[in-house]
């Protein structure tokens, strides 16, 4: 009895583990990301901003009010599939991290962040040191564990179901 119990208990944690994992895979693959570069400016930098979301010969409108800087086009690039705009930090611009995002033909999304900050000034936003927490999801990153996950609950239920039909043997 306490076997099956076990086994029931496993495989309800598992179906939970692997429904509440899943689900940020699936969004991942919807969510459409707007790549900055440079991710941190100063006042009257250029910045040029590319994404996949507005497909291959797609065109857009992005949207950098957050910071006064206004709308902007994205227009294809050389690259396939990829959409690039530009636009101009302002110099009034104050330092902070600012919201840009992109509203493609196709009617898709993106958005990404920029940080601004002065020269001299303290850095801020997001510090990669190779420790802690992560910027962004990393799509790959998080299937790839979603699949170990995934084989480890194959794995102990089956070694759980061996178990239990064992000990009804003997």
């Amino acid at each position: 009895m306490r076997t099956t119990a076990r086994l029931l208990t496993t495989t309800a944690l598992s179906v939970v583990a692997i429904g509440a994992l899943g689900a940020p895979v699936a969004l991942a693959g919807d969510v459409q990301t707007l790549e900055i570069n440079p991710a941190t400016a100063q006042p009257g930098t250029t910045v040029t901003v590319n994404t996949l979301a507005c497909g291959h010969n797609g065109r857009g409108v992005g949207d950098a009010n957050s910071l006064g800087a206004g709308e902007f086009q994205l227009h294809p690039s050389t690259h396939k599939e990829v959409v690039v705009g530009q636009f101009t930090v302002p110099q009034h611009t104050k330092p902070g991290t600012y919201g840009i995002s992109v509203a493609c033909d196709n009617g898709k999304t993106a958005s990404g962040d920029l940080v601004v900050k002065h020269q001299g000034g303290q850095p801020s936003g997001h510090v990669k040191t190779g420790v802690g927490g992560s910027v962004g999801p990393d799509t790959a990153q998080v299937t790839a564990g979603v699949a170990v996950l995934a084989a480890a609950v194959v794995g102990g239920t089956w070694l759980l179901r061996r178990r239990a039909s064992g000990t009804q043997d003997g």
